[in-house]
């Protein structure tokens, strides 16, 4: 099977930090590609998610989550356009978060914080492992992005929409 990898807290205010790209080239066997986002990688060669993370754990000088998404997974969330209804511009930015796990409850949709009527941070849908939502280009909006972890009890780490969909066009051209 084909992965998708995503690390959390990589390289964030000089932080757990580590070189994307030696890792992907130390990773060669597995067919590791480094998206331009950092901690996220596409796997291109078949093999199992356990050797996978030993392999990725090994190359870290840190601890840290790793997701691990199979491939069909993350193309099938990009298949559709999740955001099509929601605002758009460039004070806003569309963005996923990958859970470790399923969340065992799932909170109301859409999900607002701070409040339902002034919101900075808006979560549109749960798709399995996947929250979908928009926040709006200020400092304080990422600080929300941590409660949606608490609020849904698992780790949780995000990219933009745009990484995703740079992913899915890596896969699409693997698979087509």
């Amino acid at each position: 099977m084909r992965w998708v990898v995503f690390l959390r807290a990589v390289n964030v205010g000089g932080a757990n930090t580590c070189r994307p790209a030696l890792i992907a080239k130390q990773l060669g066997k597995f067919g590791v590609v480094n998206i331009g986002a950092v901690g996220t990688f596409v796997v291109r060669e078949d093999g199992s998610e356990s050797t996978l993370r030993a392999a990725l754990a090994k190359k870290l000088p840190f601890k840290c989550e790793i997701m691990i998404c199979p491939a069909r997974a993350v193309l099938k969330l990009a298949a559709k356009d999740p955001f099509a209804n929601q605002p758009s511009g460039p004070e806003i930015t569309r963005f996923v978060s990958v859970l470790h796990k399923r969340p065992r409850a799932l909170p109301s949709l859409p999900l607002r914080l701070p409040s339902q009527n002034d919101w900075l941070l808006q979560t549109i849908a749960i798709q399995g492992r996947f929250v979908l939502g928009v926040y709006q280009r200020q400092m304080k909006a990422i600080s929300y992005l941590g409660k949606i972890e608490k609020i849904l009890g698992v780790a949780a780490t995000t990219r933009s929409w745009n990484t995703i969909e740079k992913v899915a066009k890596i896969l699409r051209a693997d698979f087509c």
